[in-house]
């Protein structure tokens, strides 16, 4: 009997390959990753003795790189086993729990007119692409040049015109025989019982095509030429073909480029722009990366991500990126995407967001910038756990504890809707995480203004020149400042250090932004401040200026903070975060103060984490426990003083380098 394709991918989706495999292999364990469902063995169907055959549980393939052999859940039942392939069918059936379909003879025309209409929408889209050749498709030629396609662009993607015509399109297709119940089975023409006359419903508009998951034509998207025309862009209505909620735009095309990339090796994953799947909002997007050589974009139909759509995109990576506009309907667009994925992800997989600057969508940003800012978009896409709590947090104050209280609900409220247990259980500790951090009181920085004398003093002077705190770099006093606790106005030093750096060397956001974006900042303040900054850098982009950042950054309410913060770091003499160091100087102390800002946070964590056991294990009487908890808290604590006593140098910088300007030479 005939199967259809739909009950195939369901029992193939159902069942994974490695189980169908792995009742004849032995997978090796060196090689193979089980979380990833990436296996490798011997393989069965010739002699050896090192593992050459692969399969993905995620593709539902395998390959033998020895002797080529390839195939699916099927085909390797009916070549290994000499199954015929309603056997193999019965057995994928039987492990996934299906009942076999019984014989259908209506379901079996259906299937036979499903194909005839395949074949129909194969007529129309050469009729477009001919169109699109002759002299009534001039302008759309034209316009298609001045978005930047080339011509094997055009072809690829067998992009084609309808004409400015109410028949043009269906006489063709009537010519060649195909019945009107035909054209109107696909779409091709407006019909219904108060239209005496059918119409072609694509009239005057650049035609794209719309492909399945094997490649067949199932429905058109056509950009209007007239701008007067009601709707830019018409889809397909819904046919036997074509659900517009459950297809993606260069799904199968995008899905082989991605597989290619994960061949390619881990240094082909490590790269967001070509290793796993990006979800942009429109064909052009989507073929302005194809042609600047990022393939493994898709799009939705013209309408906001659906359910179906992500679990497209599941299917075929475990952490697509979903990339949007920088503006505020595209940060509206990434937050409704954010709910509709965050009851659904599971462990391996969820999403990232990528947003672009402001005013650009991805076929502004590779025809006018090419292919490297892109890139860094990509690179820069934010888990989906950082989209909640920015949603979350921007834009309120939380300087009470009705608001304070009133965000942790909400972030329990959001964070409840996920339905794996244990994804669920990390997220709620990571939010109550960052609620600690944010609320936590600020730090006691003790010393005071006083602390550039008092470091030369220890330091013996180091030759005697003044400003020379500066010169020999960050002390101690960093690391102290994140373990004392107490209640100030301005920021622990060594935050402070952080912040007022990269605001007067915004270059900084653009060579270590992974690390800038994702710094924690314990003081409130800044917490916001730097919210804020990112925000603007987000929307302007590699043209950010020291001056631009500043005037954003004041116009928030930022000015006092920033001026505090100024008069701090020059009291200190800690001249690599002024704006008189130079680059390569502010970037080495940058890192010095991120240095001891990632330590200093591990060992308190690490202590509170000792701190909690030692009260379990006190409680739960656990005499041989205790000790070895006070033990390690002991070790902490030491490290706690090693760094305390500690001078972090920056060698070579401030005034003996003459890169920097000292009080008196300001």
């Amino acid at each position: 009997m005939r199967f259809s394709n739909a009950f195939l991918d369901e029992i193939r989706d159902r069942v994974p390959i490695s189980d169908v495999i792995g009742r004849r292999v032995t997978w090796d364990r060196k090689k193979t990753n089980v979380s990833r469902g990436d296996y490798w063995a011997c393989c069965p169907f010739h002699g050896e003795k090192s593992p050459s055959f692969h399969c993905e549980d995620r593709k539902g393939r395998y390959h033998c790189f020895g002797c080529g052999v390839s195939g699916d859940h099927f085909r390797f039942l009916t070549d290994l086993d000499g199954l015929s392939f309603p056997e193999a069918v019965q057995q994928i059936a039987d492990l996934a729990g299906v009942a076999m379909p019984q014989p259908d003879p209506q379901a079996e025309q259906r299937e036979k007119e499903r194909m005839g209409l395949v074949e129909v929408m194969e007529m129309a889209t050469r009729f477009f692409e001919d169109q699109l050749q002759t002299p009534a498709g001039a302008k759309a030629r034209a316009y298609l040049r001045d978005r930047g396609l080339t011509g094997r662009t055009i072809e690829t993607f067998r992009l084609g015109y309808a004409p400015e015509s109410r028949n043009a399109l269906k006489e063709h297709l009537a010519r060649k025989g195909v019945p009107k119940e035909a054209m109107e089975a696909c779409g091709l023409v407006v019909h219904g019982p108060d239209i005496p006359v059918s119409y072609d419903r694509f009239r005057d508009r650049i035609m794209f095509p719309i492909h399945s998951v094997r490649e067949k034509v199932i429905a058109f998207g056509g950009r209007a030429m007239s701008p007067d025309a009601p709707a830019k862009y018409l889809n397909s209505n819904e046919t036997e073909l074509f659900h517009k909620g459950s297809v993606l735009y260069n799904h199968s095309r995008a899905r082989k480029a991605a597989q290619g990339a994960g061949r390619a090796g881990s240094a082909a994953q490590d790269d967001r722009a070509t290793g796993t799947i990006i979800a942009v909002e429109g064909y052009m997007d989507v073929i302005a990366l194809y042609q600047a050589g990022i393939e493994n974009a898709v799009a939705p139909l013209g309408t906001a991500l659906t359910e179906n759509q992500l679990d497209l995109l599941w299917r075929m990576t475990p952490e697509p990126v979903l990339c949007f506009d920088g503006d505020g309907a595209g940060i509206r667009a990434a937050n409704r995407a954010a709910d509709l994925a965050l009851p659904l992800i599971k462990p391996e997989r969820t999403v990232r967001f990528a947003l672009l600057p402001d005013g650009k969508d991805p076929d502004d940003l590779v025809r006018h910038e090419g292919r490297a800012p892109f890139d860094k978009v990509m690179a820069n896409a934010r888990p989906l756990a950082d989209m909640i709590w920015n949603r979350e947090v921007q834009g309120a104050s939380f300087d009470t504890p009705e608001s304070r209280a009133a965000l942790e609900a909400r972030l329990r409220q959001v964070t409840a809707v996920i339905a794996d247990e244990d994804v669920r259980r990390h997220y709620q500790q990571a939010m109550r995480e960052r609620l600690n951090t944010f609320f936590r009181p600020a730090q006691r920085q003790g010393g005071g203004g006083n602390f550039g004398g008092n470091r030369q003093q220890r330091s013996g002077g180091r030759g005697g020149q003044q400003g020379n705190a500066g010169a020999t770099g960050i002390s101690d006093r960093l690391a102290r400042s994140a373990l004392v606790r107490g209640a100030q106005e301005l920021p622990a030093l060594r935050e402070s250090v952080l912040a007022l750096t990269v605001v007067n060397h915004p270059g900084l956001l653009f060579s270590d932004y992974d690390d800038i974006a994702s710094i924690e900042y314990d003081n409130r303040d800044l917490q916001r401040l730097w919210s804020a900054l990112l925000g603007i850098a987000g929307s302007v982009g590699a043209r950010l200026e020291r001056d631009r950042l500043i005037e954003d950054l004041e116009a928030a309410g930022f000015e006092a903070l920033l001026k505090g913060l100024e008069q701090q770091i020059r009291n200190s003499r800690l001249w690599t975060a002024t704006a008189e160091a130079a680059p390569e100087d502010a970037r080495e102390g940058y890192l010095q103060a991120l240095a001891l800002h990632k330590r200093t946070r591990a060992l308190l964590w690490q202590r509170r984490e000792l701190e909690r056991e030692l009260a379990v294990s006190t409680e739960e009487g656990d005499d041989e426990r205790v000790p070895q908890i006070l033990r390690a808290l002991q070790e902490v604590q030491l490290e706690t003083v090693r760094m305390e006593n500690q001078e972090a140098i920056i060698e070579g910088f401030g005034v003996l380098s003459g890169r920097v300007k000292g009080p008196a030479g300001k």
